[in-house]
C-alpha cells in the first residue's frame, strides 16, 4: 500500500510538472507577467511618493496595445 501511494504520487507530481512547463511557456503567461510586473513597479513608485500619482499614465498602455480604454 505504501509503495502504491508513492508510485501515484511520484506520476501526479510528474504530470504536475509537465503541465506548468506548458503553461509557462505560452505567450498568455509571459503578457500577463509582464503585465505584472508593470503595475508592481508602478504601485512602488506611487507608494513610494517619489512620483506625483496620474492614473491615466500609469493604467494606460497603449504603446504596447495591452489596455484598451
Amino acid at each position: 500500500m505504501k509503495y502504491r501511494d508513492a508510485i501515484f504520487a511520484t506520476i501526479a507530481l510528474t504530470l504536475t510538472s509537465v503541465a506548468l512547463a506548458g503553461v509557462v511557456y505560452t505567450d498568455a503567461y509571459s503578457h500577463t507577467a509582464k503585465s505584472e510586473v508593470r503595475g508592481v513597479r508602478a504601485l512602488t513608485l506611487v507608494a513610494s511618493g517619489d512620483k506625483p500619482c496620474d492614473p491615466a499614465s500609469m493604467l494606460s498602455s497603449n504603446e504596447l496595445g495591452t489596455v484598451q480604454q
